[in-house]
């Protein structure tokens, strides 16, 4: 989990100095970004398997995260015009498998990290969950746990060296490569200096085997909050940098060299820092079975004042000094306003006063590709604030579809959840399947609802902009107190990559109200008309 600092950022800056100067929809200080940062991985090599390694020990410290809040520059206090008023059909798909994920009394676990950061991804015959400070591997028919999990984060380091194996510090990402049949494991070092990201590739399509080793050094520049996007060209991570761990540097991007990486050779990472005016970055991540173009780069998106930015990043191995990373397009959207006074806590729970974190400065990973047909498209969410009142708000999902990102990026459709019932929506995760049809999972609270696991969808046939009755996964069985505000930090929904059809979404929930006693749920659906 992140290195608990005090963030003592006092931003100084006036709106004008936040805002890029925007020439024919491009920021003329951005067109291109900085040099690329070129460097090797600093170590590598394959390990044992990993069904055969004893799990490291976990610390039995209790940890909270310190939340690092990004500069914002979305307007304040707008009418929300996409917000989603009219009642539709309860969401229309058919359930697959609900089970327990990592979490309290579950699997032998107990939470010593809040939050959870809860992610998951899907492979051929496996379910990988990752959250602070363990992950596990599940059967993907039966949901029953493979035997020895769940492990500590950094036992698929264990001799290693350096940070990676000593260090269990989450902010964990786990992806399956679709088009290679492998798993990556990341997560960073960043109690003990220089601040590495570790990453492992799965040598084969097994979780519980061998994996390639890589730790990617960034000095004393912290590589906050990591995101990654698969691609055919590069595993793509987006980090947002704090000096020291204190003092926000901006984003940076990174290429790692995923060729390289599941051949166990030698692997460069291409780099290029932006600027303090950007942060919040996502990656874009492939989905389904048909690449992009050829030679397309891989797209990068945050939001600023109603609008979204889109840089894209043309990585080069052979001559990484000719890498280059352009933009940001600005795209604008439905006017919307940040939550929570800038995106921090002010989610409300049931029978108590402490609120929670709306993670509402930055966009919620993922950003879903998916090119069907030739026609291209990105889907994102994040979190917003509804009505002019500010006692009075609820936060909902905003949620995007983008197409043309390589050429004219347009917004084919765009909404926000239904807030009708006064029941706040946040920590969203979106993706798009082979036909057409969106599913958006998150979580959902109240002062009468205790935090609960939900989703909703829609069908390409539905009006644009709308969706479906949401649905319930998981009701939550308590409120989070003891002064404990963390939620997310993310969740994740993704696309099982046998059918392309079946979504399988986790996050977090309480069993009971308390601290550090968060759980976990799993839990799959598709569409009855994706086949």
């Amino acid at each position: 989990m992140k290195k608990f600092f005090v963030l003592l950022i006092t931003i100084a800056l006036g709106a004008a100095a936040l805002l890029p100067v925007f020439v024919n929809g491009r920021s003329r200080s951005q067109e291109q970004s900085s040099k690329a940062e070129i460097q090797q991985a600093i170590h590598h090599d394959v390990s044992p398997p990993l069904r055969d390694i004893p799990s490291a020990v976990r610390s039995a410290e209790k940890k909270v995260e310190k939340r690092h809040l990004l500069p914002t520059v979305a307007s304040q206090n707008q009418q929300d015009p996409v917000v989603q008023g009219s009642v539709a059909p309860l969401v229309g798909t058919t359930p697959g498998l609900n089970f327990a994920g990592v979490g309290n009394g579950d699997y032998g676990f107990t939470p010593n990290a809040a939050p959870p950061d809860t992610n998951a991804s899907v492979g051929v015959t496996q379910v990988v969950q990752w959250v602070n400070e363990s992950y596990a591997v599940f059967d993907k028919i039966t949901g029953t746990i493979v035997p020895g999990f769940p492990k500590a984060g950094n036992t698929v380091w264990a001799g290693f060296g350096g940070g990676c194996e000593t260090n269990n510090d989450g902010d964990p990402i786990v992806q399956y490569d679709k088009a290679n049949n492998r798993w990556i494991l990341t997560q960073f070092s960043v109690t003990t200096t220089p601040y590495l990201q570790c990453v492992a590739v799965s040598t084969t399509p097994d979780a519980t085997g061998t994996y390639n080793r890589y730790s990617f050094n960034y000095g004393n520049q912290f590589p906050d909050y990591p995101k990654v996007g698969v691609w055919p060209d590069a595993y793509y991570i987006s980090f947002n940098i704090f000096t020291n761990g204190v003092s926000f540097a901006g984003s940076k991007v990174c290429a790692y060299d995923g060729a390289a990486m599941r051949n166990n050779l030698a692997a460069t990472e291409v780099c290029f820092q932006l600027s303090t005016a950007f942060g919040g970055l996502l990656p874009s991540d492939l989905d389904g079975s048909t690449a992009p173009p050829a030679g397309s780069p891989n797209f990068f998106l945050n939001f600023g004042t109603n609008s979204l930015n889109l840089w894209k990043f043309h990585v080069n191995f052979v001559t990484p000094a000719n890498s280059t990373f352009t933009g940001p397009t600005n795209i604008p959207v439905a006017a919307f306003t940040v939550p929570c006074s800038g995106g921090g806590a002010c989610i409300p729970q049931p029978t108590t006063t402490q609120k929670l974190d709306s993670l509402g400065d930055r966009l919620m990973y993922r950003l879903a590709y998916r090119n069907s047909g030739g026609v291209e498209s990105l889907v994102v969410n994040h979190s917003v604030a509804v009505g002019t009142n500010k006692k009075n708000r609820i936060t909902s999902v905003r949620w995007y579809e983008l197409r043309s990102p390589n050429g004219t990026p347009t917004v084919f459709q765009q909404g926000t959840l239904s807030t009708v019932d006064g029941i706040h929506r946040w920590m969203g995760s979106i993706a798009m399947d082979k036909v057409g049809d969106i599913a958006v999972g998150y979580s959902a609270s109240s002062g009468s609802i205790l935090p609960s696991i939900r989703y909703t969808g829609r069908v390409p046939t539905d009006p644009l902009g709308q969706m479906q009755t949401e649905n319930i996964i998981q009701n939550g069985g308590g409120s989070q107190t003891g002064g404990l505000n963390r939620w997310g930090d993310y969740s994740s929904i993704s696309l099982d990559p046998v059918d392309d059809c079946t979504f399988w979404y986790t996050t977090e929930y309480l069993k009971s109200s308390g601290s550090f006693n968060w759980s976990t749920r799993i839990a799959s659906f598709k569409f009855p008309g994706c086949i």
